[in-house]
């Protein structure tokens, strides 16, 4: 009967506090329901879409949203199971994989501060594409109001980069209504007003 017990103990036994395990467990899982969000939202975004332009794939937010979702899932995954079940394998592919995502940041980080004036030259690139495709897609247009409302910018340089668009150009030969101007989101409101 003794011994009877004494196997018991010895199948319950963990090896982890459960309460750092159910806490890992808890956020992982809270993570992992956060990229299925991810997912779906971006899903929704491309399917939304009426055209998808060739040339802002890889810059489309949507795409961006799906990668980083399924990327996210799969690392949650691991965790919430790995910390539910003690699997020592899949905690230890949590752990691999949040340590290779943090020194991606970092390395990142580093080679921006490194190269400065090439991811000067690289987000020129992409701006410039931004505003000539802006009217093409409403998720690229959304972007680019956002990150000029937010840094309180217009264009690269200044606004005379907007006549690279086809309807902001300020040619006489321009038959939009927008010609000459610039989109809402280059007005900053003055305080007071």
């Amino acid at each position: 009967m003794d011994r009877k017990l004494n196997l018991n103990r010895a199948e319950t036994f963990s090896f982890v506090n459960p309460w750092i395990r159910y806490f890992l467990f808890f956020f992982s899982f809270l993570f992992w329901v956060f990229s299925l969000l991810i997912v779906a939202i971006g899903v929704y975004a491309k399917v939304q879409k009426a055209t998808t332009v060739r040339d802002t794939f890889l810059i489309d937010p949507a795409v961006i949203l799906i990668v980083v979702g399924v990327v996210m899932f799969f690392i949650t995954f691991c965790g919430c199971i790995g910390a539910l079940r003690e699997n020592i394998r899949l905690l230890k592919t949590f752990s691999f994989s949040l340590t290779l995502v943090f020194l991606t940041q970092l390395a990142i980080a580093i080679l921006g501060f490194f190269y400065s004036d090439q991811t000067r030259d690289a987000l020129g690139k992409f701006v410039k594409k931004a505003i000539v495709h802006y009217r093409d897609d409403l998720d690229l247009q959304n972007l680019m109001d956002y990150i000029q409302k937010e840094f309180k910018c217009c264009g690269w340089n200044n606004y005379t980069d907007w006549s690279w668009n086809l309807y902001f150009n300020c040619t006489h030969t321009n038959p939009s209504s927008e010609r000459c101007s610039v989109p809402y989101s280059c007005c900053t409101p003055v305080p007071g007003e």
